[in-house]
């Protein structure tokens, strides 16, 4: 079909919708319009991947035990944690950081435990640690959860030959110094690494650099990493914050620039009242719920800011936004290390991983990474860990619920949603994105942002028919609801019945702050 008819086809499907709604004396306030023969680009699996810092106990009591642990493992790793990211299909990680990264001098973490050097994590609550964790640790991580390594180079403290020598001691199968070394280190067969970063946040932890200084840099880096062995880099270069547009067209610009990389790196977080409050993570009013959700929605207008520079240097699409730091940041909890980043996971936390990946999957044309901050025990994690204990957060749950748009095809939508308005201020009530997969079943993901009002939505269904329809709930009673290492149940899915299916058209009644995701199969 023309793309450039479709938008007024869609339109005139959606007026012919309402015109008979309103014959029919029942026009809904709601509604979301599906074109099931209409699908877009592939939803990369990438964008639900996931982020593990050198930070606090992400690493060390999230991840890694050691092998002498009680707590049972494999190879170091916790059993508990293995299973539950294989249940999500955690398709990429992310690490060694972060601000942590542009310290990290990867030689540190290799070689036998007893001779590794211990080092100060200056950025992150002056912790010393081991480096028992290390590129060897980090790979087996990735092998044993089937997921594709994202490391993060060091540009700010390291050199040139560092990086390049990593990339050669991971992926080389040739007869070299660093090879030899990998194989004295206990690794024969090279890995296969897909993404590599180029540095962290340059314009600021990562070297306080301006945005044509670092493209400068970038470019000599990218020079000396290497494809081995049949191993493609996926270069990603340090992209912006926020709405910072200038430094997206600094590195846009110059075709030999741009030439450098694949990837453009973006970094957004949601702080409630700016980084001098922050807000708690469990104790809030519905004026911060809202503030968040405000905040979360902002996304969508970075991501089209973005896209809109690249567009105009890069028109196919050959450059990927990469969202590899996204989330919520709160206050740590009571009691813990302020540089340790620990904080609760509650409802809103979980309906914020929905906005953000039902924006994500919306702009699935452009962003083709993103990665949650962070995956255990830090900011807006999935897993909270303490001692030989696991809980499951919200924001889990949601990543469980969304993986059936792993690596469908985007559904072309037209939403139509009813304010929730607080104060003086509204934001859209309703989020929602849906695909397709490969064998015909539609997805639709919805999120209900108003804590105090149950929502209808109706669903026509253009060009396909479906007459069976499943789905899961997530919701509480309390919008400040978590799960806890002493209730760890509070939060999690239930089945959902709360639709009916008539003429084509589903009507879906969502309960109040709550996230949903139906399956429709023929």
């Amino acid at each position: 079909m023309n793309k450039i008819l479709f938008p007024f086809l869609l339109l005139s499907l959606f007026t012919g919708i309402e015109a008979n709604a309103q014959k029919a004396n029942s026009v809904a306030v709601n509604q979301l319009v599906i074109v099931a023969n209409h699908s877009g680009p592939i939803i990369s699996k990438d964008i639900y991947g996931h982020f593990s810092e050198h930070l606090g106990a992400c690493i060390y009591g999230g991840i890694w035990v050691g092998t002498d642990s009680k707590i049972p493992n494999t190879f170091g790793i916790r059993n508990d944690v293995l299973a539950a990211l294989k249940e999500i299909k955690i398709p990429n990680l992310r690490w060694p950081g972060g601000c942590f990264a542009d310290t990290y001098h990867w030689r540190d973490g290799i070689g036998p435990q007893s001779q590794r050097a211990s080092i100060v994590n200056t950025n992150w609550g002056g912790f010393t640690e081991n480096n028992s964790f290390g590129t060897h640790e980090f790979m087996k991580l990735c092998e044993l959860l089937g997921c594709d390594a994202y490391i993060n180079g060091n540009v700010g403290s390291g050199t040139v030959r560092e990086m390049s020598e990593w990339v050669e001691y991971l992926t080389s199968d040739a007869v070299s110094p660093m090879t030899i070394l990998r194989k004295q280190n206990g690794r024969e067969d090279p890995w296969k690494v897909k993404y590599f970063a180029i540095g962290n946040e340059n314009w600021g932890c990562g070297g306080n650099m301006t945005a044509d200084f670092y493209s400068g840099i970038m470019r000599q880096y990218s020079s000396f990493l290497r494809n081995y062995s049949g191993n493609h880099l996926y270069r990603i270069a340090c992209g912006p914050y926020d709405f910072n547009y200038t430094w997206t067209e600094s590195l846009m610009k110059d075709p030999a620039t741009q030439g450098m990389f694949q990837g453009l790196s973006l970094h957004y977080y949601s702080v409630v009242d700016g980084w001098g409050y922050k807000g708690s993570a469990t104790k809030f009013d519905e004026r911060e719920w809202f503030e968040t959700f405000r905040l979360n929605l902002e996304m969508d207008k970075i991501l089209k800011g973005h896209s809109a520079i690249m567009d105009r240097y890069d028109p196919e699409k050959t450059k990927g936004l990469v969202v590899d730091e996204w989330g919520n940041w709160f206050r740590v909890e009571p009691g813990t290390n302020e540089g340790f980043l620990f904080q609760q996971n509650s409802l809103r936390d979980a309906i914020t991983a929905a906005i953000h990946l039902n924006i994500f999957n919306q702009h699935a044309d452009r962003v083709k990474v993103a990665n949650l901050a962070q995956m255990i025990n830090v900011l807006q994690s999935v897993i909270l860990t303490k001692d030989d204990k696991m809980v499951l957060t919200p924001t889990y749950y949601v990543f469980r619920m969304f993986k059936v748009h792993q690596e469908a095809q985007l559904l072309n939508i037209d939403i139509r949603s009813e304010d929730y308005v607080y104060g003086d201020k509204k934001i859209p009530a309703i989020s929602a994105s849906a695909s397709i997969d490969k064998e015909g079943k539609i997805h639709i993901s919805l999120a209900n942002l108003n804590p105090n009002k149950e929502i209808t939505i109706t669903c026509p269904l253009i060009g396909d028919k479906y007459n069976k329809v499943t789905g899961e709930v997530l919701t509480a009673n309390e919008m400040t609801a978590f799960n806890s290492f002493e209730k760890p149940e509070t939060v999690k899915p239930a089945l959902f019945n709360g639709f009916k299916m008539n003429d084509g058209v589903l009507t879906i009644t969502m309960p109040s702050k709550s996230v949903v995701v139906l399956e429709l199969a023929k």
